[in-house]
């Protein structure tokens, strides 16, 4: 399909996937309609400057949303999950599954002819085995969207490679996470899940009615430091957050660990690579953008102190 003169509208456009995908459907010559809570902040600004209209609307809003959405011809939406960056301390999966009921019900009185929901790996897996919470939560949101008959596509990539850049995982001069430090778990850079997004819109007769799962590469959180370590050159040994401390401040995220030591994600990479040929694996991303990411934030850690 040739994009010119055509509108999407992504949700949560000033978050990370959010920009991702508008910097990619903007390249490849689509109108985009970003929609944001904050539409004077320093992201919203800088896609404005990028080509995208700005436009307010808050995924609590469903009339909002359909106004937002009307005339456009295709949507992105995505939503935080519980812990993610910038979410209300109060945040709830409930609310997740409400903000993206209402995105795809916006979408559907809007008459849009192209949704594209980012879900997570394995949300369909819930029906055979005990799942995290997020995983339940995006499959919720699924199930809603099929249930209106919406055409749509739904992505569900892995962990983000861009988890690794920020307080986190990065402590106290270590790389360190809840992960088992010799069990490979699968990931991926969030400028990839942009590039599929704008494919999927690009060739929707190929892509309506069609669920992906994306996964990038596969290393253990040992290796992971290591990269890392390498690509800065620094010493950066991992260590395990024991599961019962993570357990003292959340069940759910607890569990989230537990079930990633145990059964992780099982995306197909080289099917990914089919998909999108240029999807990069952990070296490539921190060549581009993860080890300057990475830098910027110890650098700013040293600077206010924290030792990290």
């Amino acid at each position: 399909m040739e994009p010119t003169g055509k509108t999407v509208v992504v949700v949560g456009a000033t978050g990370l996937q959010g920009r991702a995908v508008t910097h990619h459907l903007l390249l490849a010559g689509w109108q985009v309609r970003a929609l944001t809570r904050s539409p004077h902040g320093a992201q919203a600004t800088a896609l404005a400057q990028a080509g995208a209209q700005v436009v307010r609307a808050r995924m609590e809003d469903v009339d909002a949303l359909t106004v937002a959405a009307e005339g456009a011809w295709g949507l992105f939406s995505v939503q935080p999950t519980v812990g993610s960056p910038g979410t209300a301390p109060d945040f709830t999966a409930e609310d997740e599954v409400r903000w993206g009921v209402n995105v795809a019900e916006a979408a559907h009185a809007a008459g849009i002819g192209h949704f594209v929901f980012t879900s997570v790996a394995e949300a369909d897996r819930h029906l055979e085995e005990k799942v995290p919470v997020n995983l339940v939560s995006k499959w919720r949101i699924e199930q809603h969207i099929a249930a209106l008959g919406l055409p749509a596509t739904i992505l569900r990539p892995v962990s983000f490679m861009e988890n690794f850049t920020g307080g986190y995982a990065l402590r106290n001069g270590n790389l360190s996470t809840g992960l088992a430090p010799e069990v490979p778990q699968q990931i991926m850079a969030v400028d990839d899940v942009g590039a599929v997004a704008a494919l999927a819109f690009s060739r929707p007769e190929e892509w309506i009615g069609r669920a992906a799962s994306l996964a990038g590469d596969e290393l253990t959180p040992v290796q992971i430091a290591a990269a890392i370590g390498k690509a800065l050159g620094i010493p950066l040994p991992y260590v395990q957050i024991p599961i019962d401390a993570i357990r003292a401040l959340s069940e759910d995220f607890a569990y989230s660990n537990e079930w990633l030591n145990k059964h992780g994600y099982r995306a197909d990479i080289p099917a990914t690579r089919e998909i999108h040929p240029g999807t990069m694996d952990f070296g490539t991303w921190l060549e581009r953008t993860g080890a300057s990411q990475i830098a910027a934030f110890l650098d700013s850690a040293r600077t206010a102190g924290h030792g990290a």
